[in-house]
C-alpha cells in the first residue's frame, strides 16, 4: 500500500490561541498510522494565522477523511482544510 502527502490548513477558532500548542495538540492527536512531517505558520489577516502541516498518511479508502476529523476535534481548531494530497 502506497502513501500521501497530505497538506492541511488549519485555522484557529480566535486570534488568542497559542499557536505552537494547538500543533503540539495536533500531533498528540493524529491517527496513528500518520506520520507528521512539517508544519508553518501563514499570516491570514487581523493579527489571525492559520497553521499549514504536512503530514503522511496511507493511502487507503478514508485516510485523509479520517485525518481532516481527527484535526477538527482538537480544542482550538476552528477551520480545517485539506489544501493537497499526492501519492508518494
Amino acid at each position: 500500500m502506497g502513501k500521501v502527502l497530505t497538506v492541511i490548513k488549519i485555522l484557529p477558532e480566535s486570534v488568542e490561541i497559542d499557536l505552537k500548542q494547538l500543533l503540539e495538540d495536533i500531533k498528540k492527536n493524529l491517527p496513528e498510522n500518520a506520520e507528521f512531517k512539517d508544519s508553518k505558520e501563514e499570516p491570514i489577516a487581523f493579527g489571525l494565522k492559520a497553521l499549514r502541516i504536512a503530514v503522511v498518511v496511507p493511502d487507503a479508502e478514508g485516510g485523509t477523511d479520517i485525518l481532516e476529523e481527527t484535526i477538527k476535534n482538537v480544542k482550538g481548531v476552528g477551520q480545517v482544510e485539506i489544501e493537497h494530497a499526492t501519492r508518494i
